[in-house]
């Protein structure tokens, strides 16, 4: 069984392949991307096993993005079929200066998830189980399957990991700020950035944001920060995190890659310090090739980064 297990919505995504609108754009390269499937990809890329939970539609799309998961290692056999909605889609426009995502996900196969998806015994098993605050406000079955699911873990002393990832677009002018903290509140990893904090805490104070967190009961903590690095934090620490050198090309990944590596140092019992570094070098490395998981780094190559190797090609 998986040593983590995730649940959320993954897309097919249509990647531009030359840079400006969409709409002088011919030619697209396909690829797939969700928050709790990168993570679930970077976890395996690291030597770990990973579950991901989901639906999507009977239909070529589909069919992508599950051989796309089953092809990085990771256990789609809790993947749902469903006949009667499609895959999400997504499409992805390359800037100067900034990428730009549009989604075509609305009524999708994911968004009807409910309870029901979730297999209890499947889960019990795992000893983490990462969730985002965007499967949630996907639709109302979705967020009570999402609660399920937490009660599940508080009740069997399964390790939650919760990442807000806020998207706005998916609120449309519905505030789901208690939601999130709701869930975020009830987890022992907390995975969230800098700015995310200012939405759901009040602060962007890393000290205060830690405060707050670890007075929930929260015993795992990563600030990130972006460009500028992050902070991490246990009970007992606050350790700044510096960011890794990188020449960045699509920083669209980034926090999951972080929150898959920092999660793999948990699993691998590393210190505090060295979960950040991991997360630290995993961010950076991603952002390094267009797509959300194609630069996550090698067990071997991680360690090579943490080491400050440089690996010989002749």
């Amino acid at each position: 069984m998986p040593e983590l297990v995730t649940l959320g919505e993954t897309m097919a995504v249509l990647t531009a392949r030359e840079r400006g609108p969409l709409r002088y754009v011919r030619d697209y390269s396909m690829r797939i991307a969700g928050a709790e499937s990168n993570v679930a990809v970077g976890v395996t890329k690291l030597g770990h096993s990973a579950g991901w939970i989901s639906s999507i539609g009977k239909d070529e799309m589909g069919a992508f993005v599950r051989n796309s998961m089953r092809a990085e290692g990771v256990d789609t056999s809790r993947v749902a079929e469903e006949e009667r909605y499609r895959t999400g889609l997504m499409l992805k426009e390359l800037g100067s200066h900034e990428t730009k995502v549009y989604y075509y996900r609305e009524n999708s196969a994911a968004s009807h998830m409910d309870e029901s998806h979730l297999d209890a015994d499947y889960i019990c098993q795992a000893k983490i189980l990462h969730m985002t605050g965007i499967t949630p406000v996907l639709g109302e079955s979705c967020a009570r399957m999402v609660r399920v699911a937490v009660r599940l873990a508080c009740q069997e002393k399964i390790l939650l990991s919760f990442d807000p990832n806020i998207r706005k677009k998916l609120w449309g002018h519905r505030d789901y700020g208690p939601l999130i903290r709701e869930i975020m509140f009830a987890s022992g990893v907390v995975l969230l950035g800098r700015d995310e904090a200012g939405e759901l805490l009040g602060t962007t104070e890393p000290d205060r944001i830690v405060a707050i967190l670890r007075k929930e009961g929260v015993r795992w903590i990563a600030v990130k920060d972006g460009a500028a690095g992050a902070w991490v934090a246990d009970p007992k620490d606050l350790i700044q995190i510096p960011p890794y050198p990188c020449c960045p090309a699509d920083p669209v990944g980034a926090g999951d890659a972080f929150d898959a590596a920092f999660l793999a140092g948990i699993l691998e019992n590393r210190s505090l310090e060295v979960c950040g570094q991991m997360g630290a070098v995993a961010g950076a490395l991603v952002t390094e090739t267009q797509g959300d998981t194609e630069g996550f780094p090698s067990r071997e190559t991680l360690q090579r980064c943490l080491e400050k190797k440089e690996e010989i090609y002749r």
